[in-house]
């Protein structure tokens, strides 16, 4: 049987994150008054990713909790020890920065229409409830998904296959009749072809390679890849 629902990633895919995430760095640097510890905001940006994945990763190994992951970001940056209630009030300034900045990819609430009537919708993240039903309601676009289902509440994020079968479970549906659709390779498509699912890698920066990946540039493609255009490289069964 061919695909019956999509499955979202959400930060770089729906939501562009990057640009919200500088924007918002720019924006917190400047009112902690840490401007002048770093060349400039990208510096500083990379600074905060590179933290951020080393704390994800031991959020993901269950060496930490989602709110110890948080904290333990803000302490690396930062540089000195902080008591719980502080980190969390220097993550809460940051977030109203952040926030401020959000957007969606213009791309992406003309595919979630064309493809509304077809398919059915759903979100996987590796993220918080909390953050993301937020982070849709405010975009508009919570309405367009039958479930959210994110790596916090689980206790298993992507790319292991149980966080993609327990979004399937959340549709009802096999894997095999679910495409998930996310901007990283092997997180999300390599990911997702693993669990028995569909995967596409959502290219927006064109970095190609990967040709045993599904790969699209923007979200415009999806509909006709879906509905069994072979121009990408899907197989003549996907649709």
């Amino acid at each position: 049987m061919g695909i019956r629902a999509v499955l979202w990633d959400v930060d770089d895919t729906i939501f562009d994150y990057a640009r919200a995430d500088r924007a918002g760095m720019q924006q917190h640097l400047a009112s902690e008054g840490l401007v002048d510890g770093y060349a400039s905001v990208d510096q500083a940006l990379g600074h905060w990713r590179k933290i951020t994945d080393q704390h994800w990763a031991r959020f993901s190994a269950g060496e930490t909790d989602w709110e110890g992951q948080r904290r333990d970001r803000v302490r690396s940056f930062v540089g000195r020890q902080l008591s719980d209630a502080d980190a969390d009030a220097w993550f809460d300034r940051y977030i109203v920065h952040y926030e401020a900045a959000w957007s969606l990819f213009p791309d992406a609430v003309p595919a979630l229409d064309l493809l509304a009537a077809d398919y059915r919708h759903a979100v996987l993240s590796n993220s918080s409830l909390h953050n993301q039903e937020r982070k849709l309601r405010i975009l508009g676009v919570r309405d367009r998904f039958e479930a959210v289902v994110c790596a916090a509440e689980l206790g298993v994020s992507k790319p292991e296959a149980a966080a993609f079968h327990a979004a399937c479970k959340a549709l009802g549906l096999p894997p095999g009749e679910v495409v998930y659709v996310g901007d990283q390779p092997d997180i999300d498509a390599r990911g997702a072809v693993d669990a028995g699912l569909a995967g596409i890698w959502l290219d927006r920066t064109g970095l190609g390679g990967r040709p045993e990946l599904i790969r699209i540039t923007g979200l415009d493609q999806l509909p006709g890849l879906l509905r069994g255009d072979t121009r990408f490289g899907a197989p003549d069964t996907f649709g």
